[in-house]
């Protein structure tokens, strides 16, 4: 069987340096040896490969994951029930990362399906920071995606003017088992 030095010297062999670079020499291969095994007084079960990350992929707004198509349009229309809203309007940023946390966790537990976070304009209503959005309004969708909250949010996006247009987010909760489990 082929070691992967030798394959690749194979499929490097016909490639020509660009300017006038020397091709790396690549060590000779050496044969492995197997490893040994485990003495068998020992009998220790191996310990099992770790599992692949799971990360959920970050949301931006208006983009969703196991949602279906129609439900997102709702959601970016307001027309899903607005079940809990928080306003994160004063608070500092350490007050109102704890708080949207502290909301997520219980609107989940709750059963919760859509949530109002209203985190206000910031400089686009002062006008003094030259049209760019407040902090609060900057940060909470990093917040959303950050690992403690982003697997229980499904998508986000800009709530409709009604609701609060550019100072607020409409947020599609993942339904808890336990919650999905008590509506059957």
């Amino acid at each position: 069987m082929p070691r992967d030095r030798d394959l690749w010297r194979r499929a490097v062999d016909d490639v020509k340096p660009l300017r006038d670079r020397a091709k790396p020499e690549l060590a000779p291969s050496r044969p492995v040896s197997p490893p040994k095994p485990a003495p068998s007084a020992s009998r220790a079960r191996p310990a099992p490969p770790p599992e692949p990350s799971r990360a959920a992929p970050a949301l931006g707004p208006g983009a969703a994951v196991d949602v279906d198509a129609a439900t997102v349009e709702r959601l970016r229309r307001g027309r899903l029930p607005i079940a809990g809203r928080i306003d994160l309007h004063g608070m500092t940023q350490a007050e109102a990362h704890a708080a949207l946390a502290r909301f997520l966790g219980d609107g989940v537990a709750a059963g919760r399906r859509c949530v109002l976070v209203i985190t206000g304009r910031g400089g686009w209503d002062a006008g003094g920071d030259g049209g760019r959005p407040g902090v609060l309004r900057r940060m909470v969708p990093r917040w959303l995606n950050e690992p403690g909250n982003r697997p229980r949010i499904l998508a986000f996006a800009e709530a409709q003017p009604r609701h609060g247009g550019a100072g607020a987010l409409y947020v599609l909760l993942r339904r808890s088992r336990s919650a999905r489990s008590s509506e059957s």
